[in-house]
């Protein structure tokens, strides 16, 4: 550990009451960017953080875009060091239902239970509480030593939990001045309260709805059953063809780009002490599903999926009619991982249908949204230096993980602005974000700031 870094630590820990109140004074900002009603709250939080870092030597300014703002900052670093550009949202989910909060939402209060003290407020977790340990870990750099250790960007962005509308349009309109050598993002999680993590993998996605249509009108089961298609039998073969005993999905192509997770990888996650008992347990289930031979974090993180999300068709009100609908529906989702291609998981899963479909029968196709996986190389550079940056704060060897799920902004980053995404955050999964009574671990909080002070000083070797 360098000098420098020794004392951006100790300032951290001397100043932490200090944060805690800047922290709180930004979950005060009611930012619910889903809601017009609040649209002027969440201006206030991104002047906030303008406010904060213009304090601290940023070049920063409120961008406006037809909704929210987006912040962005910059401050110089050392001639020969990288450039990073690290991104959070200061928006938050609305607080319904409010009945179910201990406290006020956006009155932040720090509980202790079970020996573990917790910043409890809407956002505390999802994102602010995340996104301020990067602007302290700065704080803590500037008020030591006079400047960073990398060059530095920032983007706050206050419409990420209304579906990011103005984000690509921005990002388009300011690339150059964004792109960096790589980007950092904290909207993730520890993989426990001990060990830090850093998410390499995220799962992409291509969903669709598809409609088949029969006769031309809804029938009388008696008069035309077994003469007349019935569409609710063509698609429920549709999608029960979809997989096969084993589990794979049967789709012509559908594995190409999937690759393997390294042996070491597989090892290290082999090692956690994950329970695949008491996962399944947890939502009264006990065997598992999916591709056999694959343990459930392998197939959770690391493999595709087709999943069937919704199926509509015929009478599905109280009681019974003796019908043979004219159309059916399912709403269809895959998660996709490695270099498979979106694109052609449709075209795919459109000659799956066609080749099912019987004669005087036609179908609909529609394509909900798509978008690749996300995945670093499992050895970049960058990964081993904040990985070590990481162990060295929580004493405890960090881990490459994955997430089932998919954060868009890492593909915006990745097609738009040509980067790379290391992924840190400390969250935890007991944080309650989206829901009532949403909480930051203090120590999550304390010790995540110490861990970007950390990472910027390995980054910049």
């Amino acid at each position: 550990m360098s000098a420098s870094l020794d004392t951006a630590l100790a300032h951290i820990d001397k100043n932490l009451d200090a944060s805690l109140e800047r922290l709180f004074a930004l979950l005060r900002i009611e930012s619910i960017s889903t809601d017009l009603a609040y649209k002027q709250a969440c201006r206030d939080a991104g002047q906030y953080l303008v406010d904060e870092l213009t304090s601290l030597g940023f070049d920063a300014s409120l961008r406006d875009t037809p909704g929210h703002p987006m912040v962005v900052a910059h401050h110089d670093g050392p001639a020969d060091a990288p450039h990073v550009l690290f991104y959070g949202h200061y928006d938050v989910q609305p607080i319904d239902p409010i009945e179910l909060w201990d406290n006020p939402p956006f009155e932040p209060v720090v509980k202790e239970r079970d020996g573990a003290k917790r910043i409890h407020a809407r956002g505390a977790s999802d994102d602010k509480g995340q996104l301020m340990t990067f602007v302290e870990a700065c704080r803590a750099w500037k008020e030591t030593s006079g400047t960073l250790p990398c060059r530095v960007s920032i983007l706050f962005e206050g419409e990420e939990e209304s579906g990011s509308p103005s984000l690509e349009p921005f990002l388009e309109a300011a690339a150059q001045e964004l792109k960096a050598d790589i980007a950092l993002v904290c909207d993730t999680g520890m993989w426990d309260r001990n060990t830090p993590a850093i998410t390499v993998s995220l799962r992409g996605m291509a969903t669709s709805e598809v409609t088949i249509h029969a006769a031309n009108r809804d029938l009388h089961s008696g008069f035309y059953g077994g003469a007349a298609q019935n569409p609710i039998h063509i698609l429920s073969k549709v999608l029960a063809d979809l997989h096969d005993t084993d589990g794979g999905v049967t789709l012509e192509g559908f594995y190409d780009g999937v690759e393997e997770v390294p042996e070491d990888v597989k090892a290290v996650w082999n090692s956690l002490g994950f329970s695949e008992a008491e996962f399944l347990g947890d939502i009264g289930l006990s065997v598992p599903s999916g591709e056999k031979g694959r343990s459930i974090l392998e197939q959770t993180w690391a493999r595709p999926t087709a999943e069937v999300n919704g199926i509509t068709g015929g009478y599905t009100g109280e009681g019974f009619k003796t019908v043979i609908a004219a159309q059916a529906s399912a709403k269809v989702s895959f998660r996709l991982v490695g270099k498979q291609d979106p694109h052609k998981v449709h075209a795919a899963f459109r000659k799956h249908i066609e080749a099912r479909l019987p004669a005087d029968c036609r179908y609909d196709y529609i394509e909900h949204g798509s978008g690749p996986a996300t995945q670093l190389d499992w050895d970049l550079p960058q990964v081993k230096l904040a990985a070590d940056a990481l162990s060295d704060e929580w004493e405890k060897e960090s881990v490459r993980i994955a997430m089932g799920g998919s954060i868009p902004i890492v593909g915006n980053f990745k097609d738009q602005l040509g980067m790379d995404s290391l992924l840190i955050g400390f969250a935890l999964p007991d944080n309650a974000i989206h829901s009532p009574n949403e909480k930051y671990d203090l120590k999550s909080f304390h010790k995540g700031t110490r861990s970007w002070a950390r990472v910027l000083e390995a980054l910049a070797q």
